[in-house]
């Protein structure tokens, strides 16, 4: 009934077993939680039946086997799409594995996987993208880190030149210095 272990806890019980903490069956201990990396067992999880119709934000990983309709946002977390998993929406998340059907432009600030089952609709912009072979994909991919900057809200790692009215607001505050400094030297 209850899981021994040699070295833990007091007389020849696991920590899970020990007087005092609540009984465990064989088998069924708490699993550590673990992240990093797609699928993992401390991810969220958004079940089959489940279906999301708007914006879903958050700083966990994920995996998707339900339906999402909308905008993903996990940009320090992974995105799994499981194999039952359908997804129509723009994504942005740190690292992006795709087993299922996703129908949007995907942006990943580490990585994309399309693996061998995925279909995929939609742009794809990361450093590096993996697309398995028997994968059905459609759109383009761009492998820029400054485009992924620019997508997920960061500061690009290049300066961007100044658009136009920025020039002309500059080049004013030239001239009206310049005419400040004349007007000084007159008095």
């Amino acid at each position: 009934m209850f899981e021994r272990g040699k070295k833990d806890g007091p007389e020849g019980y696991s920590n899970e077993a020990a007087p005092g903490n609540s009984p465990q069956w064989a088998g069924n201990a708490p699993k550590s939680q673990s992240s990093g990396n797609p699928g993992s067992q401390g991810a969220a999880v958004i079940g089959r039946s489940i279906r999301i119709d708007g914006d879903l934000q958050g700083e966990e990983d994920l995996r998707i086997e339900g339906d999402v309709n909308g905008k993903i946002q996990l940009r320090n977390s992974t995105l799994t799409i499981g194999s039952e998993g359908k997804v129509r929406a723009s994504v942005y998340a740190k690292s992006v594995a795709v087993d299922g059907y996703v129908e949007g432009d995907v942006f990943g600030a580490e990585n994309i996987i399309v693996r061998k089952n995925a279909q995929v609709q939609g742009n794809m912009t990361a450093p590096r993208v993996s697309l398995e072979d028997g994968a059905k994909f459609k759109g383009s991919i761009e492998m820029d880190p400054d485009a992924v900057n620019a997508a997920m809200g960061g500061a690009a790692k290049t300066p961007s030149k100044p658009t136009p009215v920025e020039k002309t607001a500059a080049s004013n505050d030239k001239v009206i210095a310049a005419s400040e400094a004349a007007a000084r030297k007159a008095r």
